[in-house]
């Protein structure tokens, strides 16, 4: 193995961390009510690796010799290991697969070129041999971009470009900075914040995701409101295809016919492999915090959202957890004792005299960035607005908190795993008028499909990011599975997925297509916009060769097609799922 950094095969993360309950009061019995499970149950670990079936590779051995010509012995592998790492992303569908023994195609060989030539080498080889070449980066998607198709006979090349790790050029008259494609996120960070600067880019998967990761599948992060999503912070950038190399200018704006640069954003490997994006970086502030807040109930936490949204505040964060989500995050504190503990007692006591259904309540986290005295104008702006909503502000002690752990609640769906749980997420965007509506029918539509399957299921939710005119929300969905967890997640995943279509909001929002959101891409873009999409991906790739059946996928699903999933839904019998 080389030493590019790898999340386990079986998980999230890194080996030797994990999720941990014992010292978090609150969390039994709020798992006990939202899905039936009782967490104290011992765990079933995972399979060991050497009880996997992995086929031997499938490559010519003069093929072979030609990619570890351009690499190295020591940068190219067809071990089973390193294979099988880069066989899956991390959705709960790749880790629910690998950890059944259901691996029906792994890469042939993984290579790991040490600059853009070699790239352009290893590119124009694999398309001399007739082979598919799949791009890696962190190896944390969650959309089925990873995977190869099952039934692939050509010879599968994985490219990881986890070597191109450095930022190579600050234009700081421009705030500009050029940065290798397979750079992880605590690395570019590292690198800006050592000269001043940061990118600003904080996704959920910050600690294992790649730049280019982050550009191939259109990528948000945590800070979007301030920084801009990625769409907006990448200006230019460099793609090695068959004999050429795309290179776009980081220009302020141009008017130069359509965009080749939103062509490859989103993209997902299907038009060629990046290996470097220059993006928009920013003095690194004076102050950041994150404030805490409550409010009564949903509505008014979205009502205070839209307004924030509006107003002369441009906050780094804006994010508010249903009631649901609002009592998880408390379930999952740690116990708190002393003057910490007794200010919480009074508090609740506080909001009770004030008519407060502490059931109802959500909670809230704000971000501020800047000079001292522009954070406390916009703190100023944003606190009149939550209390016109019925907020109250509640310090940034909580803030702090969520900000030193927003990058450990991917390790949860492991350790739900390890239980015979299935926990994953939809996110979607929709207009300001919609939103309501859209959580509203979300919910419902996970309640139907747990009440189809006949288990104790729960769904809750956030507004992550906001816009102008409108505003991302973002699922998460658990339930005890029964003996075909796959088939079960189908019905829960389809049933999410399709309501976002009915209520006019979009298949996804950061999370990208990959295979697993590519059946409703019809319904998002319309069957005109698939096919403009399909001529793109033909006249650049006529012989599928890159990362084949991302994007489009080969199957578009229609209402009608998931309500008789629903109806044909496996239901589970009484002893899969323990009572309340």
């Amino acid at each position: 193995m080389t030493d590019v950094k790898h999340m386990k095969w079986w998980g999230w993360g890194l080996e030797g961390i994990g999720f941990h309950f014992e010292d978090k009061p609150d969390f039994v019995p709020f798992v006990q009510k939202a899905v039936a499970l009782d967490v104290r149950t011992p765990p079933v670990p995972p399979l060991s690796f050497d009880e996997l079936t992995i086929a031997p590779p499938r490559l010519s051995p003069s093929f072979e010799a030609s990619l570890v010509a351009i690499v190295g012995e020591e940068n190219a592998f067809t071990t089973d290991e390193v294979r099988v790492i880069h066989t899956y992303g991390k959705s709960i569908r790749d880790l629910l697969r690998i950890r059944r023994n259901e691996i029906a195609r792994v890469p042939d060989i993984v290579v790991y070129p040490g600059d853009e030539w070699d790239v352009q080498q290893i590119v124009d080889a694999a398309v001399a041999e007739g082979a598919v070449i799949i791009p890696f980066g962190g190896g944390s998607n969650i959309a089925g971009s990873l995977e190869p198709l099952p039934d692939e006979q050509r010879t599968i090349v994985s490219i990881d470009l986890g070597r191109l790790d450095r930022v190579l050029e600050i234009d700081e008259g421009s705030g500009l900075a050029r940065i290798q494609a397979g750079a992880q996120g605590p690395d570019i960070e590292e690198q800006l914040n050592a000269k001043g600067w940061t990118m600003g880019h904080f996704p959920d998967s910050f600690t294992h995701s790649t730049v280019g990761g982050w550009v191939a599948t259109r990528s948000s992060g945590m800070q979007s409101d301030k920084y801009g999503d990625i769409a907006d912070i990448a200006r230019g950038l460099r793609m090695v295809r068959p004999g050429t190399i795309v290179d776009l200018r980081p220009l302020p704006s141009t008017s130069t016919g359509p965009s080749v640069r939103e062509m490859i954003i989103g993209s997902e490997g299907r038009l060629g492999v990046i290996t470097e994006v220059t993006v928009q970086v920013h003095r690194t502030p004076e102050v950041r915090e994150v404030q805490a807040y409550f409010f009564p109930n949903w509505k008014a936490g979205l009502a205070a959202m839209h307004e924030i949204s509006e107003s002369d505040a441009s906050p780094s964060i804006t994010r508010v957890s249903d009631a649901r989500e609002s009592g998880f995050s408390l379930a999952t504190r740690k116990a708190s004792k002393g003057v910490s503990g007794a200010a919480q007692s009074i508090l609740m006591s506080v909001l009770k005299r004030r008519g407060w259904v502490l059931d109802d309540m959500c909670l809230s986290f704000i971000g501020y960035e800047g000079s001292a005295s522009h954070v406390s104008y916009e703190k100023k702006l944003v606190g009149a607005i939550v209390k016109k909503h019925g907020g109250l502000g509640v310090g940034k002690g909580p803030g702090a908190l969520y900000d030193q752990k927003k990058f450990d609640t991917p390790y949860l769906r492991d350790f739900l795993l390890d239980r015979g749980a299935a926990a994953d997420v939809s996110e979607t965007a929709a207009p300001w008028s919609k939103l309501q509506e859209v959580y509203d029918g979300t919910v419902a539509a996970a309640q139907a499909a747990y009440d189809a399957l006949g288990v104790h299921g729960w769904i809750m939710c956030h507004l992550s990011h906001s816009y102008h005119s409108g505003a991302c929300l973002y699922f998460t969905f658990a339930f005890v599975h029964g003996d075909d967890p796959i088939a079960q997640y189908e019905v829960v995943k389809s049933s999410i997925q399709q309501s976002f279509m009915d209520t006019g909001a979009t298949l996804s929002h950061h999370h990208g297509v990959g295979t697993e959101h590519a059946p409703w891409m019809e319904q998002d873009i319309s069957s005109g916009g698939v096919a403009l999409m399909q001529g793109l991906f033909d006249s650049a790739d006529p012989a599928q060769q890159f990362n084949p059946g991302k994007v489009l996928g080969t199957v578009s699903l229609t209402a009608a097609d998931v309500a008789e999933v629903l109806a044909n839904a496996p239901r589970a019998t009484p002893t899969e799922v323990p009572a309340p």
